[in-house]
């Protein structure tokens, strides 16, 4: 374990593991921390040294001398930088991959957008950034998404009436909507949801340009969707899948909750 000071921005905590040698810089999922890929002990973790990083309200990164309004305003993308160039001034300049899921895969994508003739490896799962979803985009772009985003999270009601819609109309499944419930039981809970989600409001990737450096710089690129996965499914995905020249696309037997034991076991079965 241990820090980055990140100009700016705060102190970045982050969790190593993995007995591979090569290293990773790893994001995770909404709710979690930079812990949750350590469940892929058999597959990723016997390749990687993974540098898993806490997003801000998570753990335990901290950001510093940020009021509401800043962080509502969105951390700019040029501040995506300062993980590598930190993590490079404790490290050496070198090669290295990068993992991420759900909205984690914002950051990894970023970084390959910097730093494509230094990565090996890319794996995302059930990636945000590859495709716009349109309710993220309703609540942290548009005036009156804002305003409701904001209201839902003061209220001890709106928040579960809102997930309980969701999950009646189908755009999330049971166990999403447990997960998320547990995010909003809480009126700190509810300020973390709406404070991570607007300060990386900003960080939306430029897929045309990723793929170009994926197929570039011949990074091997493995995306890994739940097929019953009605967040970021492969479907709102193939316009950037059909870019790549040589990607290793999963789609598995799992929802949205994809960094599980099952996950890690699929993975280590592929054929060689």
């Amino acid at each position: 374990m241990g820090f980055l000071d990140l100009p700016g921005l705060g102190k970045a905590h982050y969790h190593e593991y993995g007995s591979g040698s090569k290293p990773m810089l790893a994001f995770h999922g909404y709710g979690m921390t930079g812990k949750q890929f350590h469940v892929l002990e058999k597959s990723v973790l016997t390749k990687y040294h993974v540098y898993g990083f806490d997003h801000f309200f998570h753990g335990e990164s901290k950001l510093s001398g940020w009021a509401e309004n800043k962080i509502t305003a969105g951390m700019p993308k040029t501040m995506v930088k300062a993980y590598v160039e930190e993590w490079f001034k404790k490290h050496g300049r070198q090669r290295f991959s990068v993992m991420g899921y759900s909205i984690g895969a914002n950051i990894a994508l970023l970084l390959v957008e910097e730093y494509a003739d230094l990565i090996d490896d890319i794996i995302l799962m059930a990636p945000d950034g590859l495709s716009t979803y349109k309710g993220f985009h309703f609540l942290l772009h548009q005036p009156i998404g804002r305003f409701f985003f904001r209201q839902v999270t003061k209220s001890k009601w709106l928040a579960p009436s809102l997930l309980n819609n969701l999950k009646k109309t189908g755009f999330i499944d049971a166990s999403l909507h447990q997960i998320a419930y547990n995010e909003i039981d809480t009126p700190q809970k509810r300020q973390d949801v709406y404070y991570t989600l607007n300060l990386i409001r900003l960080l939306k990737p430029d897929a045309v340009k990723i793929a170009g450096l994926i197929n570039q710089h011949h990074i091997n690129c493995t995306l890994i969707f739940g097929k019953d996965d009605n967040l970021f499914p492969k479907t709102a995905a193939e316009p950037f899948i059909n870019m790549l020249d040589d990607a290793d696309v999963h789609e598995v037997p799992l929802g949205h909750w994809l960094v599980v034991k099952q996950l890690d076991e699929y993975l280590v079965n592929l054929p060689a």
